[in-house]
Parts: C-alpha cells; structure tokens; sequence
C-alpha cells in the first residue's frame, strides 16, 4: 500500500511561515493535484513529502510508515522535476541506469526495468541518443523513465509539463494518464494550470496562501465550491462575480432583479459562462452591452458590460451572429448560482444552501 498521510504539516523558513497546518489523506493508487497561483506552497508540499524540504512540525507516512525524519532516498518516492534534471554528456540509457546502479541494483534488473519502462514510454528507438538529440518531449519521457525504474511507492512531480508547448503539453497529459492507469500507482502533481488539474486529477487540492483552500474530485469543485477563490480559481474562462444588493428578499444586480432569492449574508454572486445565456435584448434578466467577441471554433466567448459597468463573460455558440458593439440579453438561471459573504466563502452553490 502506499497511501500518503500528512498530519499537522507546517513549514517555516527562519520567521516565514509557508505551510499552515495541512492534513491530507492520499489514498492508494489516487492521483492527486496540488493547484493554485504562484506563492501558494504546492511546491514546497511536494518537496516535503519528497523529503527535499525538512518540515517543521507535523508527520507524514507513506504507506502506513512515518517517513518526516527520513532522507529522500529512503523514502521510497522518485521525483520528476520541471527542468528534466538530465545528464546531458550520458544517453537516455545512461540516465536511467545511473540512479539504479549508485544503489547497487544488479546489472540484469537494471537492464529489465529500463527495457520496461522504454516500451511503457515508447522510448526503444531513443536509448541510445543524449538529451541534445531529442525534443523537449522525449526528454520528459525520459525523466519520468528515470522515476519510473526504480518502481516507488509514489511518484511526485512538481510542474513538469510547463516547458513544453501547448500542443505537446496536451499529448503529454494523456500520455500521464495512460501511464498513471498502466501502472495504477500513487501519483502526486503540482501545476498552477487547473486545465491540467481539472482533466488529470482523481482528487485536487488546492491552496492558497500556505492553506488548503479546498480538497475533493474535480467537478465537486467545479460545482460546489467553498469560496469565492476556488470558484474563480477553478475553470476557464474563470466564474463570473458580481456585486450584488438586496430588495425585498431579492438578488438585484446593476439595479436589476435577476429573479434569484439573495442568500442571507451575500454580497457577491457568481455564475460561470457556460451558464450565462445570451439571448434577445429585453428577453433575458439584464441587457449588456457586447465589448469583445473571441471566437475559439466550435464556442464563442461574449466579453460584455453591464449597465452599472461590471464586466462578464458569456460562452455562446461559435456560430453566434453577435458581434462587438451589439446588445444582448442575459439569463441567469437561479439554480446555478453561487453566493458569497463578504469574507470569500460560499454561502450557497448552484442554488442549493451548504
């Protein structure tokens, strides 16, 4: 089992706090994301589940074993890093076998695991080349080959897609699902790209601040979140917030009754642009004012003002005739709005009282 487990996990650098009580459960086999915005800690979390970092109080197990006193080598995890970390003078052969054979694994197992991880990554033809010879993909395929010879308990990585282009991220995602589903192993991921949160993870936590913000499955986030951070931090275009007032038990946005009940408490609400239609001016709850169109293929996004000069996005079809400059009506459904104090948390989501 390899299950990781942190308890009470806080981080100082000299009077600097950088992590703030965490607790996590990592189940057996789960792949997990750690996401926010730069600054957040999800780096520093890894690097001290990895043992790259000594914590300051708290402990953290992997699976069922404390492991916050251990050296990183002894922690039984490998570590794919952002930069690749690869030795450039060796081939992909090398590099692979060199971390096997400073532990003294023998030269017939060394040789098995990396014709296994060559074929898992489709690196066959490549073992014999260095670094300088192959693309920025295959040369993360070979990191995440270093890690995965040596067949951890868990495999940590810390941002290692964002050097590569966005064509050739996409394909590495699916490549890291595939490999994640292949080898049904414990994998933790830091990103501050919630896209590749959202579609890789089994479960995402996220942090801001030092804190974990929000843990769950993705569309439990997407859904339901807990404040106004996740729920602009989640999803892209990001949620539409707005402020709003109260008349007669009503949500009233730019003066206009957007035919919701006002949760007790809001002063904000938020509504994502999937689920802002725009229709004929006067038929919907408020007329904007369109400012930008970007059109992306198959969707169109709305970029529009309302009257009292709040801004939202609006997701229509690619094909919507509705061009900048125009007007047009908004909907609102009530049951897919969120509610927020003035402190950022949710009061309601999706219509439904938490």
């Amino acid at each position: 089992m390899a299950e990781v487990r942190l308890n009470g996990v806080n981080k100082f650098y000299g009077a600097a706090q950088a992590l703030f009580d965490i607790n996590l459960d990592i189940a057996d086999g789960e792949f997990t994301v750690f996401v926010g915005p730069s600054g957040c800690g999800k780096s520093t979390l890894l690097r001290s589940i990895a043992g790259l970092e000594p914590i300051s109080g708290g402990t953290i197990s992997i699976g069922g074993r404390d492991v916050s006193a251990l050296a990183p080598s002894d922690r039984d995890v490998s570590m794919v890093f952002q930069s690749y970390a690869l030795y450039p003078h060796m081939t992909v052969r090398e590099n692979m076998d060199f971390g096997m054979k400073i532990n003294n694994f023998t030269a017939e197992d060394r040789k098995a695991r990396i014709a296994e991880a060559a074929r898992v990554l489709q690196l066959d033809d490549y073992l014999d080349r260095k670094p300088g010879q192959l693309s920025g993909g295959q040369r993360q395929r070979v990191a995440i080959g270093r890690a995965i010879v040596k067949n951890p308990s868990v495999f940590l990585f810390d941002e290692p897609l964002s050097n590569l282009d966005a064509k050739l991220r996409v394909q590495m995602r699916v490549e890291l699902e595939a490999l994640h589903s292949d080898l049904a192993a414990t994998m933790i991921y830091v990103t501050h790209d919630q896209v590749e949160a959202m579609t890789m993870a089994d479960k995402i936590v996220v942090l801001q601040a030092g804190r974990v913000e929000q843990t769950g499955e993705p569309m439990d986030l997407y859904h339901r979140p807990n404040s106004e951070f996740v729920a602009t931090f989640i999803g892209a275009p990001s949620m539409n917030v707005l402020d709003v007032t109260q008349s007669g038990g009503r949500a009233h946005v730019a003066g206009t009754d957007v035919a919701a009940q006002l949760a007790d408490g809001a002063t904000r609400m938020g509504l994502r642009p999937e689920h802002t239609g725009a229709v004929a001016p006067g038929s919907g709850a408020i007329d904007a004012k369109v400012r930008l169109r970007e059109t992306l293929g198959g969707d169109s996004y709305l970029y529009v003002a309302l009257p009292d000069g709040q801004q939202m996005v609006v997701r229509a079809d690619g094909d919507t005739p509705v061009r900048a400059g125009e007007t047009v009506g908004l909907t609102m459904p009530g049951d897919r709005l969120h509610f927020f104090a003035v402190d950022g948390r949710t009061i309601a989501s999706g219509g439904q009282p938490r």
